[in-house]
């Protein structure tokens, strides 16, 4: 069962894009004013630092090129790399631009689970008054698997404004019922069998290629519905709304979107994904809209213990 647990506790090698091979003869972006500094402390002096790519073409963009498309989407995928600092500051960063751009409408948070959502709400509703509570991570029940370090900012941010933080996990003991019992998923796009393949493939990855076999249905149920759920509240929160999530949770051809699809129709131009990555990755170009490049953190073996 320690693989159950895992992925419970978020399984961060799961939502991690693969490395790449260096590509050399793009220019860099130049350096917008307001951005916040570099924290991580690798890949500093890749050539592909502060770029941003817009996958659809293969072309560099500016970060206001970028900007003005996505304050048109009435819904914004961002994929993270969970532990990288540089991404939960451009992600602020980015909230905050589209804001001046737009009415935000509310947020989506794969780190909060549905079950919070009463408590996220009542704690906004004090803030919102002039109550800001003396431990903000206690009073939301902040999962301590998410590290506050890395969102609290963001967090904080949002609370303070008129429109809604949403939670669109599920909470652990759902994900234990999915796992004892996996339902069968419906809709067309989600069941694909190249999805179902990679999905599968990725999942054996983040566990090291040690899980049993007999266990991976099971633990590509617990994805799916994760995708599932949070794609249901993806598309009954207020637009426009922001996503945020770990990489392969916001793929267009592995996860949410496909379950938007699924549950909607939703037509892929009302969307637009945005990977934050770091130098060294790579995203396949019919996965995103934009990838936005970083500097790296210290490379980690999650299987070295194992």
């Amino acid at each position: 069962m320690r693989w159950v647990f895992l992925l419970f506790l978020g399984v961060l090698a799961g939502c991690q894009i693969l490395p790449a091979q260096n590509k050399a003869g793009v220019e860099p972006v130049a350096a917008e004013h307001a951005l916040p500094q570099w924290q991580s402390p690798r890949e500093r002096d890749h050539e592909r630092v502060g770029q941003i790519i817009d996958l659809r073409s293969g072309t560099t963009v500016t970060v206001e090129q970028m900007l003005a498309e996505l304050a048109d989407a009435s819904v914004v995928l961002l994929g993270e790399k969970h532990d990288n600092p540089d991404h939960h500051a451009l992600q602020l960063w980015l909230l905050k631009a589209l804001e001046t751009r737009r009415k935000q409408g509310s947020v989506v948070m794969e780190m909060l689970t549905v079950n919070q959502q009463e408590t996220v709400t009542q704690v906004q509703e004090k803030i919102r008054a002039g109550d800001m509570p003396q431990d903000l991570p206690l009073a939301l029940d902040w999962h301590k698997g998410w590290d506050w370090q890395q969102y609290g900012a963001l967090v904080t941010h949002v609370l303070k404004q008129p429109y809604p933080l949403l939670a669109g996990n599920l909470n652990r003991d759902a994900l234990m019922d999915i796992y004892r019992n996996p339902p069968e998923l419906t809709g067309i796009k989600s069941t694909r069998t190249d999805v179902v393949e990679r999905l599968s493939e990725q999942i054996r990855e983040s566990h090291c290629n040690k899980l049993p076999e007999a266990q991976l249905p099971a633990m590509l149920a617990v994805q799916q519905q994760r995708d599932r759920s949070m794609a249901a509240v993806v598309l009954a929160a207020a637009k426009p709304t922001l996503f945020i999530t770990g990489a392969f949770h916001a793929f267009y051809d592995l996860g949410v979107p496909l379950h938007l699809q699924d549950l909607q129709g939703v037509d892929k131009l009302t969307q637009r994904v945005l990977i934050f990555a770091e130098a060294d990755q790579d995203v396949p170009a019919e996965s995103a809209d934009f990838i936005w490049f970083t500097p790296a953190v210290e490379e980690q073996d999650y299987c070295a213990d194992l």
